[in-house]
């Protein structure tokens, strides 16, 4: 018998940050960015502390969202540096950092967070470590 490993396809997971004074509009519109960029999203995530925005643009998207504990922020190495990260969330950037909580242990970065055109949100994407399933 042969065996065979197949490789399920990674999720990429889309972690949020935002100011008070952010829309669902400036979250819609980092998304759009991301998904020019890196193609369709499989989940959105966001900090517990921020859910509620990022849940209605899932709602409005039909994309499961995951909430990450706020308090678990600060164990993550981010690309990106922001001193109003750091000072209010404990890490560089809280998108980053989210959307690498969210997609799990082993998960890598797709490149740094990008910046809504308003200003007020930043969003970041991550990959799921590739697990393979033997057949």
């Amino acid at each position: 018998m042969i065996k065979q490993t197949v490789t399920k396809q990674a999720l990429k997971v889309a972690g949020f940050g935002f100011r008070q004074q952010a829309t669902l509009e400036s979250l819609e519109q980092a998304l759009d960015q991301l998904i020019a960029e890196y193609g369709p999203i499989d989940r959105l995530a966001a900090a517990s502390s921020m859910l509620p925005l990022v849940e209605a643009l899932g709602s409005a998207r039909n994309i499961p969202v995951i909430g990450v504990a706020d308090a678990a922020l600060a164990s993550v190495t981010t690309l990106t540096h922001s001193a109003y990260s750091l000072r209010e969330k404990g890490t560089g950037s809280v998108a980053e950092a989210v959307a690498l909580l969210a997609a799990g242990s082993g998960a890598r970065l797709l490149g740094p967070r990008t910046v809504s055109n308003d200003r007020k949100a930043t969003a970041a994407v991550a990959i799921a470590a590739a697990k393979g399933v033997g057949l």
